[in-house]
């Protein structure tokens, strides 16, 4: 079979969910054409010459932009299978259907893909109508993962970078050591296709998957793992291996505030073996939020778990939800206060002080009485369901903080000034006097190790990040 697999976003990493199906399916003996979308054009020719074309769906935005160019795909090749894969697939099932697709496969997904290819190619044979989907839209099934694919990809200059404490910018590599999770945090979008569940991907694969990337030009790597600490013996075993086969690499994974409390032990190892940073989803400050979120810790373990990062050398990266319907003006305003009292305003993106909880279809905060009370019905077209804050000074907060920093988030305007200016339009908002000079940096803060594409993916983009990356940019 001629198969297409596209990728429309990811976060600024060259994309994982094309290079892993690509080997399954090059494995199986198809011709497989990957196309990035973020950095690259889609040639009519490729897609008129496709069996099967199979677009990327592991994220929100990701899924918004690949269905603009559906309408696209079907006309340049009506006779082609399209199929959507990934997390957001089968969450968008039936809006996804309704615009042509014909099969969905979440989860784990590249057998489901290689089984796919070889139905059509045996339908195709018999003259069967291949549209009715046989393959699990959902598969959880523990998979043999092979050694991703990556040589028809971009080149990882044309990514994300990685911006150390000296201020130097290092190649990134993307891989993944496990996948899905056990933890139900209601707001997460894992939860409603893993179910508290996860795989994980077998050792020498991650480590061959490195080496390539390795000898491709990476000089950091980051584990897309929702958490690395899920399985944290396998984690440990990783990172030695890792670091005993590449000690000048660096590397940086996602974990929770929960397991970076229960397994403190863990950190020196981390650092030992050049972990430099940590993206922590601690979402919110308030209780009440991480309460309905089902975050399982307190903002007293997130300053613990901070001291213990601190301690190890290990910069934070931490992610919020600014604005959700279960916290209030002043809890907004507790927020600005305690990144500037924990000193965590240099480690903060300036878009995460307008990040805006996204209510997908599946949800587990459907189920919370204080959701019903504040959503509308369920936009087809966005893919989540619009929700209006009780107090109408946070949602227009939200608009004035959202214009301020897509004005200024890619300008040489300090993260001391965004963070002063974010603070007097909260203060405003309260109708309190503008903050005093106590209450925001004076000098500017060192600015953490981060990489250059700040944006958190389980949240809603602003519409400039949308604008943005459907031209490509």
């Amino acid at each position: 079979m001629q198969v297409v697999l596209l990728s429309t976003y990811e976060i600024g990493r060259q994309p994982f969910g094309l290079a892993s199906p690509a080997a399954w399916l090059r494995r199986s003996g198809h011709s497989v054409h990957c196309v990035d979308l973020s950095t690259q054009k889609l040639e009519g020719n490729t897609v008129r010459e496709a069996d099967l074309i199979a677009c990327y769906a592991p994220m929100h935005t990701a899924t918004r932009l690949a269905n603009t160019v559906i309408q696209n795909l079907v006309s340049l090749n009506p006779e082609a299978h399209l199929c959507f894969y990934g997390l957001y697939a089968p969450m968008n099932e039936d809006y996804l259907r309704s615009l042509g697709v014909h099969t969905i496969l979440g989860g784990e997904f590249e057998q489901g893909l290689c089984d796919l290819a070889e139905r059509l190619a045996r339908d195709d044979a018999a003259g069967r109508d291949p549209t009715s989907q046989t393959e699990p839209r959902v598969s959880l099934e523990r998979q043999e993962f092979v050694t991703p694919d990556r040589g028809a990809l971009p080149a990882l200059d044309h990514y994300a970078h990685f911006i150390d404490s000296a201020g130097q910018a290092r190649t990134v590599g993307y891989t993944e050591a496990t996948r899905g999770c056990k933890h139900t945090c209601r707001h997460c979008p894992i939860v409603p296709v893993y179910g508290g569940r996860f795989r994980v991907v077998q050792q020498q694969v991650v480590l061959d998957d490195i080496d390539n990337l390795v000898r491709t030009g990476a000089e950091h790597i980051t584990f897309g793992d929702p958490d690395f600490l899920n399985a944290p013996g396998h984690a440990r075993k990783l990172v030695e291996a890792l670091h005993s086969r590449h000690p000048d690499i660096t590397y940086d994974v996602t974990i929770k505030v929960e397991h970076l409390v229960k397994h403190a032990q863990l950190l020196p190892t981390l650092a030992e073996t050049n972990c430099a940073l940590v993206t922590c989803a601690v979402e919110s400050f308030d209780e009440h939020a991480l309460e309905v979120l089902d975050k399982q810790h307190s903002p007293q373990d997130f300053e613990y778990a901070l001291e213990q990062l601190r301690a190890a050398g290990i910069a934070l990266n931490p992610t919020f939800v600014a604005f959700m319907p279960y916290v209030s003006l002043e809890g907004y305003l507790d927020f600005l206060r305690t990144l500037h009292r924990l000193d965590l305003v240099g480690n903060v993106a300036p878009v995460q002080y307008a990040i805006r909880l996204l209510i997908p279809r599946g949800s587990l905060l459907l189920d919370r009485p204080e959701t019903q009370a504040v959503i509308g019905e369920f936009d087809e077209e966005a893919l989540c369901y619009p929700w209006t804050h009780p107090d109408p000074r946070m949602d227009q907060l939200h608009t004035d903080v959202s214009d301020y920093v897509e004005r200024v988030q890619n300008s040489e305007v300090s993260r001391a000034e965004i963070f002063r200016n974010v603070l007097t339009l909260a203060h405003r908002a309260a109708s309190l006097p503008d903050p005093s000079a106590a209450e925001f940096p004076t000098d500017e803060p060192a600015l953490a190790p981060h990489v250059d594409e700040p944006w958190y993916c389980c949240a809603e983009p602003t519409t400039n990040q949308l604008l943005q990356l459907e031209v490509g940019v």
